[in-house]
């Protein structure tokens, strides 16, 4: 480390302890140089975690978004916003194991799709409205259908049926 005194390049350590922040080390150091002392602080540079889109553009992972998306497509259903944060979670926590710094949109979009289909269907439809671009109204009722006969087909459904009869 140069120093900031004379420009010596040769200094020691006097005492290190962690900042106050609990993210950096602080060091005193001493010039071999001219004898000064002086301050150095050393951090972990963390590189971001990136989402790869459609496109191919790659832009910071932001929660916020997320998050922001999961509010719009839930307004005035009865989902919590501890149920939302979790869905974030996850999707972060999938980043954050996956081996890349960096995952495609898709799999992110799929995950959440996959939560809110199991949480609340008209949230999932109005999710996958906007997530999957329907190019017409007859991909949208597809995707409708698909949901209709799935709903059909679970085992609460049938149990319901049953209890009817």
């Amino acid at each position: 480390m140069r120093c900031p005194f004379c420009g010596h390049l040769e200094d020691k350590v006097v005492d290190s302890r962690e900042a106050k922040d609990g993210d950096s080390i602080r060091r005193r150091r001493e010039c071999i140089g001219c004898g000064r002392r002086f301050t150095s602080y050393e951090r972990i540079d963390q590189i971001p975690y990136m989402v790869v889109k459609k496109d191919g553009k790659r832009e910071n992972f932001d929660r916020n978004k997320i998050m922001s998306g999961l509010l719009r497509a839930c307004e005035k259903r009865p989902i919590s916003t501890g149920q939302l944060e979790a869905i974030v979670d996850d999707a972060e926590r999938k980043l954050q194991d996956s081996l890349d710094r960096e995952i495609p949109t898709s799999e992110i979009g799929k995950l959440i799709m996959r939560r809110l289909k199991a949480l609340d269907k008209v949230a999932y439809v109005r999710f996958a409205s906007v997530y999957l671009e329907f190019e017409d109204v007859s991909a949208f009722m597809t995707e409708l259908k698909d949901l209709v006969r799935s709903r059909e087909t679970t085992p609460q459904t049938n149990a319901k049926k049953k209890k009817k009869k």
